[in-house]
């Protein structure tokens, strides 16, 4: 989600290290960074215009992997969310996917395939908005699989091919196992997988949305949004809802766990909408997007939260619009995420990319 927004090879046998080699150089550009963004320096925008988000880094912090709605791109880009790949350092971009729509693309263990969802099998035409009259939803579309390709989109291969909603897929740097959500079991539950799909293990059971999953940087531990209910009511809403293939993100909180799915606790308990969470390299908290500091809750700031104490402490301080989809670049001394700051026009949504000091 973003406020403009519509929403391995077989084996993985290998260990990729993860190597903390020297960021790149950005493109010279105006320094976007916020009063009060203690955390951020050199804050630059590398996209101008459109519809991009969820930008997630290449293994060797080289590139982003996006998913982006924009003007004059090949297939139905303009009318729907595509894949693009980013060079950082020069700023070219190639378009991955043209059909259906995509969500959720990132870069497998290697870096020269990639991992996203998309609906074209069920049809190559953008598929219909959901009726929001009642309340803003997020639509859970049938047709979406996980699918692995190179990175010019040849060689595609279908990891999930199950009937339901498969998407939001993830990766694990230390064997390039992916997390991802499906319905398969009748409800929204985070699951893990081989790079090829087999090896399904299901790892949250809890009535609610279980989605947005990422690991650590060591493999050990995951994140992710989840809704929870004390009120029957709630939750046989929910599965109402559910059933049109339809969720209400306005309630989300932020879990952490074991990698296997154990230990589960949470973390966030400020009863808004909390998404996007990325552990910090070294594993002690968790950056997440939220809305809890404002009360009309239309306004998306990025924050931290201590894994041990549960301090809560503000990282972006965009007090008119979005800012979320925070990743640590792998060498921990970057931070992508995307933002409707500075925008060009009413609804662009963009790629930044910062320095990131502790």
């Amino acid at each position: 989600m973003a406020l403009g927004l519509s929403a391995l090879l077989a084996g993985c046998t290998g260990i990729v290290a993860v190597v903390a080699a020297p960021p790149a150089p950005l493109p010279d550009a105006p320094d976007r960074t916020l009063p009060g963004e203690s955390h951020l320096t050199g804050v630059r925008q590398l996209t101008f215009g459109g519809q991009n988000a969820e930008a997630y880094w290449s293994f060797d912090d080289r590139f982003l992997i996006l998913q982006s709605l924009r003007e004059g791109a090949a297939g139905n880009a303009d009318t729907c969310d595509q894949i693009f790949i980013m060079d950082v350092e020069s700023g070219e971009t190639t378009q991955v996917t043209t059909e259906g729509r995509t969500t959720c693309a990132y870069f497998l263990q290697d870096s020269d395939r990639i991992l996203y969802a998309s609906t074209h099998e069920a049809g190559p035409e953008c598929p219909p908005e959901p009726d929001r009259s009642a309340g803003y939803v997020w639509p859970l579309y049938d047709g979406y699989e996980i699918y692995t390709s190179e990175r010019d989109g040849s060689d595609r291969r279908n990891i999930t091919n199950s009937p339901g909603y498969d998407a939001e897929g993830t990766v694990r740097a230390t064997d390039g196992r992916i997390l991802f959500t499906s319905t398969r079991s009748g409800d929204l539950e985070l699951w893990s997988m081989r790079s090829d799909g087999s090896d399904l293990v299901q790892l949250t059971d809890a009535p609610g949305y279980d989605g947005g999953g990422f690991y650590s940087a060591d493999g050990t531990m995951i994140c992710w949004r989840a809704s929870r209910f004390d009120d029957p009511e709630e939750q046989a809403a929910y599965f109402a809802l559910l059933a049109q293939g339809l969720v209400r993100p306005s309630k989300l909180e932020i879990f952490v766990a074991d990698a296997d799915g154990s230990n589960a606790r949470q973390v966030t308990n400020n009863g808004k909408a909390n998404f996007g969470p990325y552990f910090t390299p070294d594993g002690g908290a968790v950056l997440f997007s939220s809305n809890h500091h404002m009360e009309s809750g239309r306004v998306f700031d990025i924050f931290r939260v201590d894994l041990e104490t549960l301090a809560v402490e503000r990282i972006t301080h965009n007090d008119e619009s979005f800012d979320g989809f925070p990743m640590f670049s792998w060498s921990g001394r970057r931070l992508a995420f995307a933002s409707n700051r500075f925008n060009g026009a009413p609804y662009d949504t963009n790629v930044f990319v910062a320095d990131w000091i502790d």
